[in-house]
């Protein structure tokens, strides 16, 4: 689940950024795009690995491991929409100060 999210978390950041490329570059998109995909392609590594061991790629019969990783998605996609406004707070600053 985890994957899941922050890969659809992704790919909407970057279908965004495609379509309205003047808002993307105002609002850096492109960064929080690529916060995003590069979790998941964490997560699909994660999986790989799991594979490698014998486990599976995604718990799919354990509803309890299923929240869990739900909520970390969630949580990771709430992590990254703030250090997102960070990055946007300092560079507007940034742009202020010069």
């Amino acid at each position: 689940m985890t994957l899941l999210i922050t890969a659809l978390a992704g790919l909407a950041a970057g279908a965004v950024r495609l379509a309205k490329p003047a808002f993307a570059t105002a609002w850096r998109l492109g960064a929080l795009a690529l916060m995003y995909l590069g979790a998941a392609l964490m997560w699909c590594v994660d999986g790989f690995a799991g594979l490698a061991e014998g486990e599976g790629f995604i718990e799919l019969h354990d509803a309890a491991a299923m929240r869990d990783d739900a909520l970390l998605g969630l949580a990771v996609v709430a992590l990254g929409l703030v250090i997102w406004g960070v990055l946007i707070l300092a560079g507007r600053r940034r742009r202020a100060a010069a």
